[in-house]
C-alpha cells in the first residue's frame, strides 16, 4: 500500500507534490485539533497556541482561534491552500496562477473558520450569562409584576439570541402587566431585578 502511494506521489509534478503534501499534512493536524477540542483539551498550551484571549474571555479554544496568527488559523489556511491547489489543478493549469488562487482559497478558509469559531464562542457564552448583563435593557413583562414591590413577577430578557426569564419587582404605583415594556434598573439579588415602565 505504501509502495503504491509512493509511486503515485513520485509521478506527480513537483508543484502538485507540494499541494498534496500540504493538503494531507494539514488535514491530519486539523483532524487532531478537532478531536482535542471536542475532548475539551483544545485550550491547553500543550496544543500550541490553542488558548488565548478575545478581550472578553474565551474557552473551547475560541480565544486562540480569533487571533490571526494562531496555530489553528495557520492550519486552516494551509488546509485551504493545499486542497485548493489539488481541486483546482485541472481548471488552472498554470502553476503560478494555481498557487495565487490557492492562497486566496486558504485566506477564505481562515476567515470562514474564524467566523465559525466566533459563533461557537457566542453560543458557549450564552451558557454562562450574568444577571448583571440585563441592567439598562428594555425587556418584556412575562408575568404581571405587582405594584410597590408587593410581589414578584417575571420578565423575559434576550441575551445574544437566547431568551431568559428573570424574577422582577417594581416600585411603580400600579402593576406592570404582561406584554408591557419595562427597563431593568438594577439587580436586587441573584435572580431578581428591579424594573420600571418605559
Amino acid at each position: 500500500m505504501l509502495d503504491v502511494f509512493s509511486e503515485w506521489y513520485s509521478a506527480l509534478p513537483s508543484h502538485m507534490q507540494v499541494f498534496w503534501g500540504i493538503a494531507l499534512c494539514s488535514s491530519l493536524v486539523f483532524a487532531i485539533q478537532m478531536v482535542l477540542t471536542f475532548m475539551g483539551i483544545g485550550d491547553s498550551d500543550a496544543g500550541g497556541d490553542f488558548g488565548g484571549d478575545m478581550g472578553d474571555g474565551g474557552t473551547l479554544d475560541v480565544g486562540g482561534a480569533m487571533q490571526l496568527f494562531s496555530l489553528r488559523n495557520v492550519i486552516n489556511f494551509l488546509l485551504g491552500l493545499g486542497w485548493g491547489g489539488v481541486c483546482l489543478a485541472s481548471v488552472i493549469p498554470d502553476p503560478m496562477w494555481l498557487f495565487i488562487v490557492s492562497i486566496l482559497v486558504g485566506a477564505a478558509f481562515m476567515y470562514l473558520f474564524v467566523v465559525m469559531y466566533h459563533q461557537v464562542y457566542r453560543l458557549e457564552r450564552n451558557g454562562a450569562l450574568s444577571i448583571d448583563d440585563s441592567v439598562g435593557r428594555i425587556v418584556d413583562v412575562y408575568l404581571t409584576i405587582p405594584a410597590n414591590k408587593g410581589g414578584v413577577g417575571k420578565v423575559q430578557v434576550s441575551f445574544f439570541g437566547s431568551v431568559q426569564e428573570l424574577s422582577a419587582m417594581t416600585e411603580n404605583a400600579s402593576p406592570l402587566h404582561s406584554g408591557s415594556k419595562v427597563k431593568v434598573l438594577q439587580v436586587i439579588d441573584g435572580n431578581t431585578v428591579l424594573v420600571a415602565p418605559v
